[in-house]
Parts: C-alpha cells; sequence; structure tokens
C-alpha cells in the first residue's frame, strides 16, 4: 500500500441525511489500480482546517462492482472535518486521499452459498452496506441479512438505497430496522440494540450456527453487546468481525503504564523502511511512540486516528521487539504475522526495525 496522499476531486456530493453526506472520487486512469478496494475498507482523507492539518478515517459504502470510489460523512457534535464535509464541500473540489486500507472484509466465493449477517448501527452502515452489497453480487446463492439501529426513520442513511436493493435482490437480502424513538407494532423491533435486544434476536430471528460470517459496526456499547451475544453462543471468533470507529479515551492507569514502557525504551535504536529508504532514529520517551519518533524525524510516516483504531499507521516488525497498548484495528492473523501499530509501540531493547512499506 502506498502510504501518501493523492489528489482526488470529488465528483458528487450527495445528501444522505440531515447530518450526513456521501462523497463520490474520480480516480484517473494511473490510480486505478492504487485505489481498488476490498468490501469494507475505509479510505483516509486530510484537509488543511483552520491551520490544522486535519485527518480522518471514512468507509467505502459501495461495492467494487460498482465502480465507483464512494464514502459516507456523518456530522458529529463538535466534529470539525464532519461538519467541514456536511457544510463546506462540492462536486469539483480537490480533497488529499490515502488509498484503501482496513482489515474489516471478508473474500467472497461465487460458488458458495452462505448466509450473512450484519449489525449496524448509525453511521456503522457505511462499511456494512459494501460487504451487503458485493456478498449479493458476487455469490448468486447466498443471503444476507441486515439488523439496522437508529434514533428514528429521518436518520436512517442509505434509506432508499436499501429498500431498492431489498426489491433487487427479493428473497435474498432481509433488513429489519430498530428504532429508538419510533415506536412501531411489533415490539420486538422498538428500542436500541443493546444486550437484551440482540440475545432475543439471537434465540428468535438469527440462526446463529447457519451463519457465514457476522458483520459489526456502530456505537461500542452496541457493538460489545452483539460480540458477547455471539460468543456466548459458540460462534468461532474468525466469524465475527468488527470496525470500531471510536474508542474511550485511555484512564489514568493506561496513560500512566504507557508512559512507563516509553520511558524504559530511552535511546533504543530503531531504523525505519519507508518509501524505499532506512533511516535509523533514537527513540524519545518524550514523543511517546515510534510514529511520533518518526515524524519528529521527518518521516512522513501515515497516521490518521493514533488511537489503535485505524491501522493507518501499520507497520511490520522485521527485526527486534516492541510493546504495543491498544489494537483495535489488527486482526490477529496480522499481529501473528507480525505486523504492528507504530501509534502505540514502543520499542523493547536496540535493534528493532519497522518495515511501513511491508
Amino acid at each position: 500500500m502506498s502510504t501518501g496522499f493523492h489528489a482526488l476531486t470529488i465528483s458528487q456530493v450527495r445528501r444522505e441525511t440531515a447530518d450526513a453526506v456521501s462523497l463520490c472520487f474520480t480516480v484517473p486512469d494511473a490510480l486505478k489500480p492504487l485505489f481498488a478496494f476490498k468490501p469494507g475498507q475505509h479510505l483516509t482523507l486530510r484537509a488543511d482546517l483552520d491551520g490544522q492539518d486535519v485527518r480522518r478515517n471514512y468507509s467505502i459504502c459501495a461495492a467494487p462492482q460498482e465502480g465507483e470510489l464512494r464514502v459516507a460523512i456523518k456530522r458529529v457534535t463538535g466534529g470539525l472535518f464532519s461538519g467541514f464535509a456536511n457544510a463546506g464541500l462540492i462536486a469539483g473540489a480537490v480533497m488529499e486521499v490515502m488509498p484503501p486500507h482496513g482489515a474489516f472484509t471478508w473474500t467472497f466465493d461465487p460458488a458458495h452459498a452462505g448466509h450473512y449477517v450484519g449489525f449496524a448501527g448509525g453511521s456503522g452502515i457505511t462499511p456494512v452496506l459494501s460487504l451487503l452489497k458485493t456478498a449479493l453480487l458476487t455469490e448468486p446463492n447466498s443471503r444476507f441479512t441486515l439488523l439496522y439501529g437508529n434514533r428514528d426513520t429521518s436518520s436512517i442513511i442509505f434509506l432508499e438505497e436499501l429498500a431498492a436493493l431489498k426489491d433487487r435482490f427479493m428473497g435474498r437480502l432481509s433488513i429489519l430496522h430498530f428504532l429508538e424513538d419510533e415506536e412501531e407494532e411489533v415490539e420486538l423491533f422498538n428500542g436500541r440494540l443493546d444486550a437484551a435486544k440482540c440475545a432475543d434476536l439471537l434465540d428468535r430471528v438469527i440462526p446463529v450456527a447457519d451463519v457465514t460470517a457476522f458483520f459489526i459496526c456502530g456505537p461500542g456499547p452496541m457493538m460489545d453487546a452483539v460480540e458477547k451475544s455471539l460468543l456466548d453462543r459458540g460462534v468461532a471468533r474468525e466469524k465475527v468481525l468488527l470496525e470500531r470507529f471510536t474508542i474511550d479515551r485511555p484512564d489514568a492507569a493506561q496513560v500512566a503504564a504507557t508512559a512507563a514502557r516509553a520511558a524504559e525504551a530511552a535511546g533504543a535504536k530503531v531504523t525505519l523502511v519507508l518509501d524505499g529508504r532506512r533511516r535509523s532514529i533514537t527513540f524519545d520517551p518524550a514523543l511517546g511512540n515510534i510514529l511520533e519518533n518518526a515524524r519528529a524525524a521527518g518521516l512522513p510516516a501515515p497516521y490518521a486516528c493514533k488511537a489503535g483504531v485505524c491501522a493507518t499507521c501499520r507497520g511490520k516488525l522485521v527485526s527486534g521487539k516492541v510493546e504495543m497498548g491498544a489494537n483495535y484495528g489488527l486482526t490477529q492473523a496480522e499481529v501473528d504475522a507480525g505486523y504492528i501499530l507504530t501509534c502505540q509501540s514502543v520499542p523493547v531493547g536496540s535493534d528493532v526495525v519497522v518495515d511501513y512499506d511491508g
């Protein structure tokens, strides 16, 4: 994956709800191989806002077969980038975009006949929609069930597109809406997707043992409830895929532990490989982690969230040892293969080599 940003023109800004828009980018022919994506992946967008270099990750909501590169952005209270995107972007604007990345994806097989289930809350529908469309387009004998939670009907992102998909894939796509602030006749569909609701759904509606994979994205409590309910029912962990947009801030104990790990690494030699070049630096504990040390040394190491969620800062540990704090962005297979999140990693001893190009 290229670690750099590329200037892409916005071909369309489409209003999805009162507080959400989707952006479609024009990708030049020369960049199309670089911007080919897997369903469920995301883009890192960058803009200079009020003198700040602001970077945010937004999931792709299209299927690869649709031939477009589109992300959705929901306005959040106090959100610098989301507010700008919802109020200030128009077709024809140019934005800095990093090539697609992310591990919230699945390899679909045309010969497979299965049943996929997606749990989405709010803007968490974005990557799930990409996976949903890809599953139905790639596997003609498979089914998909979507359970989608929102406050009310007006806040449902992609409401019309989902209805059209249900008509198009009749018999293969089931969509169940759960609304917190609107009451429906069936009590099961009222309220949020909390632990009790999830348990009820898995016992009464979803044949858990027959599901090929579960895709979960939305607010943290909803995701935790669904994950626990599935694991409690014996679903294999590798069949439960989660995409976290945000996490809670670390508490005082976690901050202290991170600082202690960094202090112990003072003066350690770290070699970084980036864009084909090798550079050795001396770890400064005041900067906290390998990513910040790399950027302080003038290296254009990629990053976005800096919270262990997006995996934009991923690198491969070629030699040596590191301690990694939070990890919400790497799969166990990636960790086993030697990948680390540099925004969460400090060296243990010297002679650590991290390859951002790996």
